[in-house]
């Protein structure tokens, strides 16, 4: 596995595709093959793929952070198969495949996770640890912003979605808290909201850190809301069982109980009606000695189906 080192705003950034070797291990593409990766991020899973096609093969890329696609570019420009890299969400992959010329694919991956470079944007605005922006808009085409639903949502709507998307049980708490907040100042960054989250959940006596920040599930909320994740995720797997060719696979890494529960309930619901095998009973997660070496891999987990 290698680790992909970027510059971001002055500082190096370390990606580490998350779950390599286990994918590595679990897909097997011909030398012709046609490869999508639905999420081409720094382009770190598709290099280790692309290094094994052949030049009739092709890999496609598609991905809604215009950076992404541009330092992907750069990192698989010497790979031995075309690539083609498109600047889009992968709740369009069934046009971009038609557009390209492919009916079936031998592949798909969609690895869900923000990558560390998104994270440590200050134009991003989605981290709550550095005060940016609060934008968490991963595609600027994107008309809303997280600053947008947190200055204009009534009190029941803003508790319904940090509720649903962010399984917060505190919800009509941190909504309240944000709503009388923003009577006097709008919320524009994320310091400011988090510090909002921190004094709703904060208990009277309290001296020990929580052991994950008071802000996770909002922040994550809001970045769901913001880029439609759910939904998107949803296109993508209804389009998929038409796009892979018989014996061609699918693979997904999610981040969070929303997106695999869909994925598995997808597999699942699939199988029985004699779509795919589910090559992953369970889901695959990362070993002791990833997580050490890239603790972004602690919550990832990978989903394998395969076409009949």
């Amino acid at each position: 596995m290698h680790a992909l080192r970027y510059k971001v705003h002055g500082s190096i950034v370390e990606h580490i595709p998350v779950l390599a070797g286990s994918l590595a291990e679990q897909i097997s593409l011909p030398p012709d093959g046609v490869m999508v990766d639905a999420t081409i991020g720094h382009g770190g899973h598709s290099l280790l793929f692309g290094k094994i096609l052949g030049p009739e093969a092709v890999l496609i890329g598609l991905d809604v952070d215009n950076n992404a696609i541009q330092r992907a570019k750069l990192r698989l420009k010497d790979l031995p198969c075309k690539v083609v890299l498109l600047n889009s969400n992968f709740s369009q992959i069934a046009g971009h495949l038609r557009e390209q010329g492919f009916d079936k694919v031998d592949f798909i991956l969609a690895d869900l996770g923000l990558c560390t470079a998104q994270l440590a944007d200050p134009q991003m605005g989605l981290s709550f640890q550095t005060n940016m922006p609060l934008d968490m808009r991963i595609d600027k085409r994107l008309k809303t912003t997280a600053a947008d639903i947190i200055n204009s949502a009534d009190e029941k709507s803003l508790a319904d979605l940090i509720y649903r998307f962010g399984q917060e049980r505190a919800s009509r708490r941190i909504a309240r808290f944000i709503v009388q907040q923003r009577r006097s100042d709008p919320i524009n960054t994320t310091g400011q909201l988090a510090a909002i989250i921190y004094r709703a959940l904060k208990r009277p006596g309290q001296k020990t850190r929580p052991r994950i920040h008071p802000a996770t599930r909002t922040f994550q909320a809001l970045r769901i809301a913001v880029n439609s994740e759910l939904e998107n995720l949803k296109s993508l797997l209804i389009a998929a069982p038409a796009l892979l060719k018989r014996g061609g696979r699918i693979a997904v890494i999610s981040y969070h109980s929303l997106e695999d529960g869909l994925v598995k309930s997808d597999f699942k619901q699939n199988e029985k009606q004699g779509i795919y095998t589910v090559i992953t009973k369970k889901p695959i997660v990362a070993t002791k000695d990833e997580v050490t070496k890239n603790p972004r891999a602690r919550s990832a987990k990978l989903r394998i189906a395969q076409r009949q």
